[in-house]
């Protein structure tokens, strides 16, 4: 059988630091499928599709060739509707010029609809992508490749914020288009399950190296995890749970009603003790974004229903005062929220500490002091790829950009950590150091709200767990959890 994409001998490097070096594929990790839909350009190495050597100058040029990629990081824009951003990424045909743009958006509006229904997925073609949550933009992100007609299609961390439910549908449709329509799919993912379960072959990479390519159906889990990770970590070791007072406590906290429909938050009630993980699990949408923004300060609610022991009110504090009283956000868009991109590394570390006056005035910082302070917590928190404190932050991976923001909240000790979806699209080693992180903090008593979508994070991680719907905590589990119930939860009307 012709392989339908091939890439050998890739090199890329980002301002010094190697990204992929002698790394071969043939139709894994984001930056090589990133030259596979021409975002990228190789320094060295050859791409191939059907067997015949191509060069793409952009993501238009590999579009051409039928190849769609969806990103960890979404393409969408954000005032535009679902439908404005799928139509965006149509090809264009010859009746283009006859149909006007209100025939052609009706035309795409259908299409989404019959999609979204074969796929199981509820999404309504008129919403703004700024209103949806990040499962629903992922939702859209799957829908507008599929919809431009690829046939080589590479999805990278699918199935991050989805459910077990809406992941296994997913992936079974992928499979049968691969199968009933000859689409070959490239999955991007270190869910090892859905690796034995769905692949038909299964490319291992590590430090940007091809390391093997193996069949998965007769591969144990245990030497793809191996040999992902190069050796298994230790499992954590920490004594039993002792909870201390209810560090955070949620009364009734809501948010004004959409235009279109309920309020995102809806009288949610919660406590979250010091010394312990409180994982809340639910299916996307259900107003996860919307607590977190609570809690940060970025969205309002009513008077009296955030209290934070030993402060009161936390509604009545801005978001400066909140960090100086030890919260410490991760939030689950760590380039929209968590760092500036424009910035330095050193500055994106130290920008949290500038309004406390850590290093001097804000406009005469001690940069001495505030790059050597970078410098020990990179270090310390093992960022990689960084040549110097003084390049953007931008240039990390996913991952590292992550561990930046981590070294930068955990750098003061907090009290109450609010991490959302910390893990989401990090390779297996990346992951397993966020979750030791956010350990250490409920170890030293710290207490940690877990709000992740991934619901293999939430078991692993909390002590206890709370499942959100409609913007209302459904019900609350105390560890050991059965995962049928918390499953069950989550879907329940």
């Amino acid at each position: 059988m012709t392989p339908a994409l091939t890439l050998s001998n890739i090199h890329k490097s980002f301002d010094g630091f190697i990204a992929l070096a002698d790394a071969h594929f043939t139709a894994q990790k984001s930056s090589l499928m990133n030259i596979a839909a021409g975002l990228y350009a190789p320094e060295a190495g050859e791409l191939r599709v059907d067997e015949n050597p191509v060069r793409f100058a952009g993501p238009r040029d590999a579009a051409k060739h039928r190849i769609g990629m969806v990103h960890q990081h979404f393409k969408l824009v954000a005032p535009f509707t679902v439908a404005e951003n799928i139509l965006l990424g149509m090809p264009v045909v010859d009746d283009d010029d006859v149909h006007g743009y209100r025939q052609r958006l009706a035309r795409v509006r259908a299409a989404i609809l019959t999609q979204a229904h074969a796929l199981g997925f509820e999404i309504d073609p008129d919403r703004r992508v700024r209103d949806l949550s990040v499962a629903e933009q992922q939702r859209v992100e799957i829908l507008k490749v599929l919809l431009a007609g690829a046939r080589i299609l590479v999805l990278d961390e699918p199935t991050a914020v989805l459910t077990d439910a809406e992941a296994a549908r997913l992936l079974q449709t992928v499979q049968s288009l691969a199968r009933s329509q000859g689409t070959a799919v490239i999955l991007v993912t270190h869910k090892m399950a859905d690796v034995k379960r769905y692949a038909d072959r299964v490319t291992v990479m590590r430090g940007g190296r091809t390391v093997a390519t193996l069949d998965p159906r007769t591969t144990p889990e245990a030497d793809l995890v191996r040999l992902t990770v190069g050796e298994a970590p230790p499992p954590p070791t920490r004594a039993a749970t002792v909870r201390g007072v209810a560090r955070l406590v949620l009364r009734g906290v809501r948010s004004l009603a959409a235009t279109d429909g309920p309020p995102a938050l809806d009288g949610i009630d919660l406590a979250v003790h010091a010394g312990e993980i409180y994982g809340l699990a639910g299916v996307g949408g259900n107003g996860q974004g919307e607590l977190a923004q609570a809690i940060m300060g970025l969205l309002p609610v009513p008077p009296g229903s955030l209290h934070l022991e030993g402060f009161g009110d936390l509604g009545a504090a801005s978001t400066v005062q909140r960090r100086a009283l030890g919260i410490a956000a991760i939030p689950a868009d760590r380039y929209g929220l968590a760092l500036a991109g424009g910035l330095s590394i050193a500055e994106n570390f130290g920008i949290g500490q500038v309004h406390a006056g850590r290093y001097g005035h804000a406009l005469r910082l001690d940069r001495r002091r505030m790059e050597a302070e970078a410098a020990a917590a990179v270090k310390a928190f093992d960022v990689l790829g960084v040549r110097s404190l003084r390049q953007k932050a931008a240039l990390l991976s996913g991952g590292n950009a992550q561990k930046l923001v981590i070294a930068r909240e955990f750098s003061r000790d907090p009290t109450l950590v609010l991490a959302h979806s910390p893990s989401r699209g990090l390779d297996v080693r990346a992951g397993a150091q966020v979750h030791a992180r956010l350990r250490a903090a409920r170890d030293a008593g710290a207490a940690v709200l877990l709000i992740s979508e991934d619901l293999d994070e939430v078991l692993a991680l909390a002590d206890r767990v709370g499942v959100i719907v409609r913007g209302r905590i459904a019900r609350e589990f105390a560890t050991p959890v059965d995962r049928q119930a918390v499953g069950q939860a989550m879907v329940a009307t």
